[in-house]
């Protein structure tokens, strides 16, 4: 069996339980190895082959999974953080069923929930925002024409940036651009749970400068919204107020 595996935010200790048996049970891992913390490669046996897929191309994953799977051992693909958000994971299930291997995938904590412990924060708050955008700045690779950073922006919602930290003096300007005013709250997120985390808090128009300031060019997020701000309603699932199916309003 070949299982596709979210390795977490960063911290290896926040990979999953299952995907920690999992990459004890390997005898063969292939891990993204720019970004996934080597430190989870101590779950493994002594005798497990390991691949690093930083340096090879769709093909050549397929090439090394395919083999040991049909020699009946276990292959552990593993992804940062979940593998369904920038994953690249789907292109290689494709390929695994034109060959008729089986899979199976284990979630994992995406980056973005490490980014928002971080902060200590909450995305979705009552009266501010109910909506949370993960999206990606286009670089070499494109975005669709409707998913551009002023289409999104224009929502007012919480957004969450990956792979744009490089970009920020663009991003900054076309997030305004799209209807943030200057001083929306704004935050970055450097290797959220790893180590070395860093958390840099400032506004839409100062982003640029706060991130040149903290020396970060890349492997950040970035978190836009009022979500970060101070004010917002109450739930109504706690009010005494509110009835729930579990409980009569108090008052």
């Amino acid at each position: 069996m070949i299982y596709f595996v979210g390795a977490g935010s960063g911290a290896p200790d926040l990979i999953t339980v299952r995907g920690a048996r999992l990459l004890g049970e390997a005898d063969v891992i292939v891990y993204a190895g720019s970004l996934v913390n080597p430190a989870l490669l101590e779950y493994k046996k002594a005798d497990c082959a390991v691949y690093d897929s930083a340096k090879m191309t769709l093909e050549e994953v397929i090439a090394v999974m395919a083999p040991a799977a049909r020699a009946g051992q276990t292959v552990v693909r593993l992804h940062t953080g979940d593998p369904c958000v920038y994953g690249a994971h789907r292109e290689q299930m494709d390929a695994l069923d034109k060959l008729g291997l089986p899979y199976e995938v284990c979630p994992g904590v995406s980056s973005f929930c490490g980014a928002a412990a971080a902060l200590k924060a909450e995305y979705t708050l009552p009266n501010v925002s109910q909506t949370v955008i993960l999206t990606r700045m286009e670089g070499r690779t494109p975005v669709p024409e409707k998913e551009k950073i002023e289409s999104l922006a224009a929502h007012g919602a919480t957004m969450v940036l990956f792979l744009s930290a490089g970009m920020l003096e663009e991003l900054s300007s076309r997030l305004m651009a799209g209807g943030y005013a200057p001083e929306t709250p704004a935050a970055i997120v450097y290797k959220a749970t790893w180590p070395d985390e860093k958390v840099v808090r400032t506004t839409v128009a100062e982003l640029p400068a706060a991130a040149a300031r903290a020396g970060i060019t890349k492997t950040a997020l970035i978190t836009v919204g009022g979500f970060l701000g101070g004010g917002y309603e109450r739930s109504c699932l706690y009010d005494p107020a509110f009835t729930t199916g579990f409980r009569e309003a108090s008052r």
